[in-house]
């Protein structure tokens, strides 16, 4: 039986079997204060192969820098409404925000620097923490999964996406000072379960930008002390692909899918759908 970098066993997944009937969506949201720790290309790279295994993916972009919406070949400069629109004008229907992309069954709500406004104008909105869940409700029935792609802080955004969500994924580099943010980030969780969406689970920690280093193995052991079971199986390289896929705008299944990073990221697809995580 293989076992992973920690040393546990388990099967190796088995890729699934696509989905001819869609919905209702899990809601994720791609989660680390801490910025540069793979957030965006995780988002990009696991709903590209999900959607290659048949799944239908919608990606919210709730970064002001936009990256997810570039990185999926969308100018959001051009485009009329974004979700900033979607969450301050009820009247604008959601399913008229969403772009699809180039990739069959994997489309983005798109996003660019008119939401960093939207931190100052949430304060004095009626119900500011459960603004997205409306938003996300009206179409989350059309897909299999929802990633709403995190900015890298935990303010009124953040709390909005962690109230949306039906679990968290937590992107974790693997370096010492990415470890640092995880405990912030887990008190955020645990008031947001307390107060607001007690549902709110942790769907999985993955292990992103790993070096075969002796610096990377103990911060790697030093999280799965901290999450155990939940670390996925599968870590995630650091590779100098990963940029020339978000430059080429493709997630790197599609991009280069004989590498070894689209290999890592169709693994963490398959354990999601073996876990459960994904229908």
């Amino acid at each position: 039986m293989p076992t992973d970098l920690l040393g546990r066993e388990y099967e190796t997944f088995p890729a699934p079997q696509p989905r001819h009937e869609h919905g209702p969506a899990r809601v994720i949201a791609m989660c680390n204060q801490k910025g540069g720790v793979g957030k965006t290309t995780s988002s990009i790279n696991i709903a590209g192969a999900l959607s290659q295994y048949g799944r239908r993916v919608l990606i919210v972009d709730f970064d002001p820098q936009g990256a997810a919406t570039v990185g999926l070949g969308i100018n959001a400069n051009t485009v009329e409404n974004t979700v900033y629109t979607a969450l301050f004008d009820p009247s604008v229907d959601p399913h008229d925000i969403i772009q699809h992309t180039d990739f069959k069954n994997l489309d983005v709500m798109p996003a660019n620097i008119d939401l960093s406004a939207a931190e100052v104008q949430l304060v004095t909105e009626v119900g500011r923490e459960q603004i997205l869940a409306s938003v996300l409700r009206k179409v989350r029935d059309e897909y299999d999964l929802v990633i709403i792609d995190c900015q890298p802080s935990l303010g009124l955004l953040t709390v909005n996406a962690l109230t949306a969500a039906d679990g968290v994924m937590i992107p974790v580099a693997a370096e010492f000072f990415a470890l640092r943010g995880v405990a912030l980030l887990m008190q955020s969780i645990e008031k947001v379960q307390s107060r607001i969406n007690p549902s709110l689970e942790i769907d999985g920690v993955l292990v992103t930008m790993y070096t075969r280093t002796l610096h990377s193995e103990e911060v790697l052991q030093r999280i799965y002390e901290a999450f155990g079971d939940k670390v996925f199986h599968t870590v995630i390289s650091r590779s100098i692909k990963l940029p020339d896929a978000t430059v080429a705008a493709a997630p790197i299944t599609i991009y280069a899918p004989n590498h070894k990073t689209a290999q890592e990221y169709r693994e963490v697809a398959r354990e999601m759908v073996a876990r459960g995580v994904v229908a």
